[in-house]
């Protein structure tokens, strides 16, 4: 199995092209908008499952030139044929492309991963399987601490204080990587947020 190297996009302003209409390729859509994806088109000669609406459209058989100024394709018909001339002609352009149907033999660029969200963290699961991911998230999901999401959040705030303070870089490094242990976690979930800025103040 090739080697996979992991990647966090921002498609914000990057155009992404979706063939197929089933519910397949429904979830890369909604997966799509969710991560902040704004240019979306989805092209099929039908429509099968149930889109987000702020996605365009488009009821016809694909086309090479529907790929046309796209960042990144996602191949997602349940037609073998179509998927290999969607990656075909992505190859030919030099667009990353994604087969909803890829194996060792047809693979594609780029997977999405298995993953779970809170607040600005994601955690993202790849296991050659996924099945084997998705156990594996939801494992992961189960044992997660609510308090991690509250620091990520005090982040938010700390961060950019921190960064236009006097410390130097080395020091700003240490206190960024105190701030990632069980001591502070703990203070901010008996403190609250000015508790940890008293603690920073104190280090």
């Amino acid at each position: 199995m090739a080697q996979n190297y992991p990647l966090m996009l921002d498609l914000t302003d990057r155009a992404i092209v979706i063939i197929g209409g089933g519910a397949v390729a429904a979830r890369k859509a909604a997966g799509l908008v969710s991560a902040g994806a704004k240019n979306i088109r989805v092209v099929s000669p039908e429509f099968r499952a149930i889109f987000p609406g702020q996605i365009e459209r488009q009821v016809k058989c694909y086309h090479p030139d529907d790929l046309k100024d796209a960042d990144l394709v996602f191949a997602a018909t349940d037609s073998t044929a179509v998927n290999d001339a969607v990656m075909r002609d992505a190859n030919a352009l030099g667009i990353w492309v994604n087969r909803s149907d890829a194996s060792e033999e047809l693979s594609g660029d780029f997977s999405t991963p298995a993953k779970f969200e809170s607040g600005t963290i994601t955690v993202t699961v790849s296991a050659g399987s996924p099945a084997l991911a998705a156990m594996i998230r939801d494992e992961l999901q189960a044992r997660f601490d609510p308090m991690w999401t509250a620091m990520a959040d005090a982040m938010k705030i700390l961060r950019p204080m921190i960064k236009s303070g006097e410390l130097d870089g080395p020091d700003r490094a240490d206190l960024f990587r105190a701030l990632a242990t069980p001591e502070a976690i703990d203070i901010l979930r008996d403190k609250g947020i000015d508790g940890l800025k008293d603690w920073i103040a104190h280090r």
